[in-house]
């Protein structure tokens, strides 16, 4: 029942490990993805320099060996990986050509 009484509870890292599983698969699937339509210029850079990861969700305890383990490339955690996805829309904004050169390297 909700008393509306603040408690206490203890989270363990397997609970963390359940509850974004699904979320983890999905960034898992984007990444091959992402990979199997990279072009093969793009694609052997990413090989031999590995895949770096940014974001908040790359900082998730064993996040990078997964994902090295699915697609058999190095991944590197950003230093500043909680503030890089933001830095780099900073670094956008700032130049917009960049994005342009971003959409070219996608497609």
């Amino acid at each position: 029942a909700i008393t509306g009484i603040p408690r206490n509870i203890i989270v363990t890292q397997s609970d963390v490990v359940e509850a974004c599983s699904e979320q983890v698969k999905a960034v898992i699937s984007a990444i091959k993805s992402t990979l199997e339509k990279t072009p093969p210029e793009l694609s052997a850079d990413i090989y031999e320099r590995g895949i770096y990861l940014s974001g908040g969700g790359s900082l998730l305890r064993g996040f990078g060996k997964l994902v090295e383990q699915e697609t058999g490339i190095k991944a590197h955690i950003q230093e500043d990986a909680l503030f890089g996805v933001v830095k780099g829309c900073a670094k956008v904004l700032e130049d917009i050509r960049l994005l342009a050169r971003v959409n070219a390297a996608i497609r």
